[in-house]
C-alpha cells in the first residue's frame, strides 16, 4: 500500500478521535448526566474496594436509593422552576405520623397523600400569590410540620394497626426489588415521560429559563409553579407512607437525613439551582450515588453526622465545579487582573 493510501486512512482515524473525545468533554462538561455519570463511576469503584458487601446487600442499596430518589425526583420538578422547597423531609415525615394514626392502612395511605397535596398547595401559594421567597416560604414550613408531627404523634413513634401489611410490603416482589424500588421505579418513568413528552412539564423549563418570558408567550406560569410544588409535596408524602409501611412505625424525626442528600442527588445529577435545566435521569444517577456512597459508609461505622459532612463535601464539590460557576470565577479574576494592570 502506498504512502498516498495510507495518509487518507490515518486522517480518517485522527478525525475520528478528535470527534469522540470533543464529544466525552461535551459530555462531561455539561450540567447535566455527565457529571453524574462521572460521580457515579468514582463511587463505585471506591465502594467495590473497600465495602464490595454494598453490591450484594441488594434490599438495603436499592432501597435507600429508593428513598433518596423518590424525593429528589419531586424536588426537580420544583428546581427546574428555579424555586425551592425544604420541607420535603418534613412532609415525609407528618405523611407517615398521619397515615400511622389511622385505623385502615388504606384510609391513612390516602390521607397522607392528601395532606403531600395540600402542603404543596400551600407552599405556592405562599411563594406565587403572596410573594414570598421559596427559600423562606419553605423553610418556615419545614419547622411547622416538624412540630405537627411531633404533636400529632405525641413526640413517639406511631405504629401501625395492622404491622402484617407493613412486613408483607417490605418484602421483594421481583428478584430483589422491594415494593419501594418498584414504585421509585414507576414515578421516576411517569416524571420522565411528564417533563419530556407532556406540554405542561416541557413548559417547566420555559418557567425555570425565563419567568417573564414565559408568561409572555402565554405559559400558565401560577398553574406551573403550583403544579410543580404539588408534585414535590405529593412524592415526598408518597416516601413517607413507604418509610412507614417498611418500619411498621411512624416516627416523627423521620426523613432528617434525607433533605440534604435528596437536594445533593439533584445538584449533582445536574439540575441547575436557577433553572431551566436538569433532568430526572441525571437525578437518577446523583441517587444512585448517594445512596451506594451512604450505605458504603454506614456499614463501615461512620456516624450519620460524619456521612453528612462527606455528602455536603460532595455536593459542595458539585456545585463549585458548575460550568456556570467556573466561567463567573474566571470572569472575576480577568476583571481583576485588567484592574490590576491598568493605569
Amino acid at each position: 500500500m502506498t504512502d498516498t493510501q495510507t495518509q487518507p486512512q490515518h486522517a480518517e482515524t485522527d478525525d475520528a478521535r478528535s470527534d469522540l473525545i470533543s464529544r466525552v468533554r461535551t459530555i462531561l462538561g455539561r450540567r447535566t448526566e455527565g457529571r453524574a455519570v462521572a460521580l457515579l463511576s468514582v463511587v463505585v469503584v471506591i465502594t467495590a474496594i473497600t465495602e464490595p458487601i454494598v453490591f450484594t446487600s441488594y434490599e438495603v442499596t436499592l432501597g435507600r436509593i429508593a428513598l433518596i430518589g423518590l424525593v429528589a425526583l419531586g424536588l426537580t420538578a420544583v428546581i427546574l422552576m428555579g424555586e425551592l422547597d425544604l420541607a420535603v423531609a418534613s412532609t415525609l415525615a407528618v405523611s407517615g405520623v398521619i397515615m400511622a394514626s389511622f385505623e385502615s392502612i388504606t384510609i391513612g395511605i390516602l390521607a397522607a397523600l392528601g395532606t403531600g397535596l395540600l402542603i404543596g398547595v400551600v407552599n405556592a401559594f405562599f411563594v406565587i400569590v403572596v410573594g414570598i421567597n421559596s427559600f423562606i416560604a419553605t423553610l418556615g414550613m419545614l419547622f411547622f410540620l416538624r412540630g405537627a408531627a411531633f404533636v400529632i404523634s405525641g413526640e413517639a413513634p406511631v405504629r401501625l394497626a395492622n404491622v402484617d401489611a407493613g412486613i408483607a410490603f417490605g418484602r421483594p416482589l421481583i428478584g430483589p426489588l422491594s415494593p419501594r424500588m418498584l414504585i421509585f421505579i414507576a414515578a421516576f418513568v411517569m416524571l420522565h415521560i411528564f417533563l419530556t413528552r407532556v406540554r405542561a412539564g416541557r413548559e417547566f423549563y420555559a418557567v425555570g429559563g425565563n419567568r417573564e418570558a414565559a408568561h409572555d408567550a402565554g405559559i400558565p406560569v401560577t398553574r406551573r409553579v403550583f403544579t410543580g410544588f404539588m408534585i414535590s409535596g405529593f412524592v415526598a408524602s408518597l416516601a413517607g407512607v413507604i418509610n412507614t409501611l417498611e418500619r411498621t412505625a411512624a416516627d416523627p424525626t423521620a426523613g432528617s437525613a434525607v433533605l440534604l442528600a435528596s437536594f445533593a442527588a439533584a445538584i449533582i445529577g445536574g439540575v441547575l439551582l436557577n433553572g431551566g435545566r436538569g433532568s430526572v435521569f441525571g437525578t437518577l444517577l446523583g441517587a444512585s450515588s448517594l445512596g451506594l456512597l451512604q450505605v458504603a459508609l454506614t456499614l463501615s461505622g461512620v456516624q450519620v453526622d460524619v456521612q453528612n459532612i462527606v455528602i455536603g463535601s460532595v455536593l459542595l464539590l458539585a456545585v463549585i465545579t458548575d460550568p456556570s460557576s467556573l466561567r463567573a470565577a474566571a470572569g472575576s479574576m480577568r476583571a481583576l487582573v485588567r484592574s490590576r494592570s491598568g493605569p
